[in-house]
């Protein structure tokens, strides 16, 4: 056969990659999801663009979401994971994911095959990123109220966890080591 063309069996010997980078605002998330993408030639979608409008203009107005304005977002990132999960595709996507039952709906959606990158930093790392940001909905004031929703996912299945405080690269090339552990296990 030619470079290129694919053997019997590639597909199962290739599992399909459902990954969820999630964090606080501030922690990087579309950086390294699009990265991580990048680097495992896969889909990227940004989660904050499937907010409806109405989630948007309270947070710009520096008002905390509800679980109520966060289950149809979450709905619509479940339906695209489940979407990639039924094409047998793979996808890389950037969502906060502060608490278990939200993990939880997208792990559902997903059919469960489904990986977490959770970036973890220091307030003061996050409170500098957000301070620094420009031209992005989400005011630094709404910080704490995120910290105080994130649920700590460390120790669930399927979660890495990976610290921020480094470039995009070691972050991602970090977040990758993880993962490839989780993966071959």
């Amino acid at each position: 056969m030619t470079a290129g063309t694919r053997h019997p069996g590639d597909e199962a010997a290739r599992p399909r990659r459902l990954i969820v980078v999630m964090g606080v605002s501030g922690s990087g998330k579309t950086s390294i999801a699009r990265a991580l993408a990048d680097r495992l030639s896969l889909r990227f979608l940004e989660g904050d663009q499937l907010h409806p409008a109405a989630n948007v203009e309270k947070m710009s107005r520096g008002i905390p979401l509800t679980d109520a304005d966060r289950w149809p977002w979450l709905a619509r990132i479940g339906d695209d994971l489940h979407a990639a999960a039924a094409a047998g595709e793979g996808i890389v996507v950037s969502c906060s994911a502060l608490k278990r039952a939200y993990r939880d709906r997208l792990r559902a959606a997903a059919g469960g095959d489904l990986n977490f990158v959770f970036l973890d930093g220091s307030r003061d790392v996050l409170l500098a990123r957000l301070q620094a940001r420009r031209n992005h909905f989400m005011p630094a004031d709404l910080l704490d109220s995120q910290l105080a929703t994130l649920e700590d996912p460390k120790g669930e299945c399927g979660v890495v966890s990976v610290d921020i405080d480094a470039p995009v690269e070691v972050v991602v090339d970090n977040s990758l080591k993880k993962l490839s552990a989780v993966w071959h296990a």
